[in-house]
């Protein structure tokens, strides 16, 4: 299926062939609290993309996540995934099956007292035999890298390694996508990239459709496509360089440019001739080699 990526604001960005859609949030509206977070909200993921959910803290995005896990349910509007109404008791733990959620805190999804007896938790409380329980657990861990770790203590592990058993207990409840809500926020920069290595190399090459919460641009510039949410609303929705690139849109919702599109900002500013936009680093380079050759600068 072929759909038209659209920005909120009118423009046009390209076409972007999807697959169909996986999970759908239709006209929700979600109050917290007597507050309402969401009064109109809709959103499609479809099967197999990886999409960033951009936001600062506080614009809802977490609430989506829960949304779209069956954890929350909407005050009106409906959720559904892979076609089954998130919000119908009979399906709800079909529904937390296919889609699996890894929180900000590893800590607080770790319960075993090894890696493995912790990987096997979910498994097991779905009822799935030993023999397969086993499989499900070797092959989760070597997912994401951990299968030498499957008999140590969690608490010994790094940030990174206990996110990346979080992810492996997930996997081995054999999800067809993951949300992931900030995995990356209590982290240090090493432990940034073993999971953010390990969420590409899951949606590339086990095809695992991915939604990546954050509030990072560097993790959002990876993604396929990038939803903007602020206030409630979204705010844009587009391929990632797109997204990335929209400064004034950026600039509304409170959040800053990546640091590579940042610079090129700055410098077709202060008079570079810059023809076009770039997210990531390698694709400044070239832009800026190509402008300073124009200019006769190299």
């Amino acid at each position: 299926m072929e759909k038209l990526s659209r920005m909120q604001n009118g423009k046009i960005d390209k076409k972007v062939k999807f697959m169909s859609s996986f999970i759908s949030l239709e006209n929700v509206k979600f109050v917290y609290d007597e507050q309402v977070l969401f009064e109109d909200l809709s959103l499609s993921i479809e099967e197999g993309s990886f999409v960033a959910l951009l936001g600062r803290n506080g614009s809802g995005k977490s609430t989506i996540a829960r949304l779209m896990n069956g954890l929350n349910q909407p005050s009106k509007g409906t959720v559904t995934v892979d076609g089954m109404d998130a919000a119908n008791e009979d399906t709800v733990f079909e529904v937390r099956s296919r889609v699996g959620l890894v929180f900000q805190n590893p800590d607080n999804q770790i319960v075993g007292t090894i890696v493995e007896e912790d990987v096997a938790f979910g498994p097991e409380n779905l009822g799935v035999s030993p023999d397969e329980i086993r499989r499900r657990v070797d092959d989760a861990l070597a997912a994401v890298n951990m299968s030498e770790y499957k008999s140590h203590a969690p608490h010994r592990l790094s940030g990174g390694q206990k996110q990346r058993v979080a992810i492996a207990g997930v996997l081995a409840m054999q999800p067809k996508c993951i949300v992931l809500d900030e995995p990356t926020a209590m982290l240090d920069p090493s432990g940034r990239r073993e999971v953010m290595d390990t969420i590409l190399q899951l949606n590339r090459q086990e095809g695992i459709t991915i939604v990546l919460i954050t509030h990072f641009m560097d993790e959002a510039s990876v993604a396929d496509r990038v939803v903007l949410i602020s206030g409630g609303r979204i705010e844009a929705d587009g391929a990632a360089e797109d997204v990335l690139t929209d400064v004034d849109t950026l600039k509304s919702c409170g959040l800053d440019m990546p640091q590579p599109a940042e610079l090129l900002y700055l410098l077709q500013k202060g008079g570079l001739s810059v023809s076009e936009m770039s997210i990531n680093v390698d694709g400044c380079v070239d832009i800026i080699s190509a402008a300073l050759r124009e200019e006769g600068a190299v």
